[in-house]
């Protein structure tokens, strides 16, 4: 297991929003917060009015945002419809719906492992993002529960990648979101992944991997940078079989990763400084693009058990998913 004199590295619980609109089709309201106005010159813009800036930063929903305002569906932080004249006020705060995109569905289903009034425990396959973001909407776990479940509050408690699987835990009220998401952001879960790479022989495993992973907002990959680690995962070898694929020493392995951090691609990035890249994985070592509507080759990298001491109950939970590796089944 991780070392236990690691020093601990601090979390910050996020406070979340107030959303004066209610979840609808199981997507929640954006939130827009009106940057600082300018004053017209040197390219900086002004706007006189709460839709002059909504159009600016949507330009293309144009016609849809003046019919939105029109009907009342736009409001501020307290509930109140903004009108076509409402003025320009900075840092205010502006909520409305977005028509989602045209999303290709992936064409997979969510098994529930377990279902109570707190919590729902999911099996999330390859592809499908656990919440709405960037291109994908609709096609998420979150807003596909949401809709399928008939359940507006439905929350997760964590996160996993979009391409990886396996098993996913949600708050079904508000109530509980608290208690159980500080759970996660504590560290006081022990997951255990699986994952198929290839196999040195050289390499003396089990071992326990730590770097100082840094992620950018905007920019799709993390990197392994020089500094204070800040994350740690241990790596184990559970079994070897020989390789039709043709790789280095004929052989493929199927790993057990147990991250005690959770940082953006960690283990991912952990198995690539092996010299072992996850099979599939097109962000590691090097970035290759991959179609939104190929679903040819998953990620090889499965979230297999969850397990925690109930925060509400004290009684122990764990959850597990029988979910293949296609490259070991």
């Amino acid at each position: 297991m991780p070392s236990p004199t690691t020093p601990s590295i601090p979390t910050r619980r996020r406070r979340v929003p107030f959303q004066p609109l209610p979840v609808r089709d199981g997507l929640n309201a954006t939130r827009v917060v009106l940057p600082a106005n300018g004053d017209g010159t040197d390219g900086a813009p002004r706007w006189e009015t709460v839709l002059d800036h909504l159009i600016h930063r949507f330009p293309d929903d144009e016609a849809r945002l003046r019919e939105k305002v029109a009907a009342g569906e736009v409001v501020d932080h307290l509930g109140r419809a903004i009108a076509a004249a409402t003025p320009y006020e900075q840092h205010a705060r502006v909520f409305l719906y977005r028509d989602p995109p045209v999303e290709t569905r992936v064409p997979f289903e969510i098994e529930i492992l377990y279902r109570d009034d707190d919590l729902l425990v999911v099996d999330k396959p390859h592809f499908l993002a656990s919440i709405p973001r960037g291109a994908f909407i609709a096609e998420s776990a979150l807003v596909r529960l949401r809709r399928d479940l008939g359940l507006p509050e439905l929350s997760p408690a964590h996160r996993l990648d979009r391409v990886t699987a396996g098993v996913l835990v949600l708050t079904v009220r508000p109530e509980v979101r608290g208690p159980y998401q500080t759970l996660f952001a504590e560290r006081r879960v022990t997951k255990v992944y699986e994952a198929v790479a290839g196999v040195d022989p050289s390499l003396d495993l089990p071992r326990v991997v730590r770097s100082r992973i840094h992620k950018e907002r905007g920019v799709m990959r993390a990197f392994e940078v020089p500094g204070e680690p800040n994350s740690e995962s241990l790596v184990e070898l559970v079994d070897t079989r020989d390789s039709e694929a043709g790789r280095p020493g004929g052989q493929i392995g199927l790993y057990r990763l147990t991250p005690h951090t959770g940082k953006t691609h960690q283990l991912r990035l952990h198995m690539n400084s092996l010299g072992l890249p996850i099979l599939h994985d097109n962000f590691y070592p090097t970035f290759y693009d991959v179609r939104p509507d190929d679903f040819s080759r998953p990620l090889q990298l499965v979230s297999r058990s969850i397990e925690f001491v109930d925060p509400l109950s004290g009684e122990p939970r764990r959850f597990e998913t029988t979910r293949p590796l296609q490259e070991w089944a």
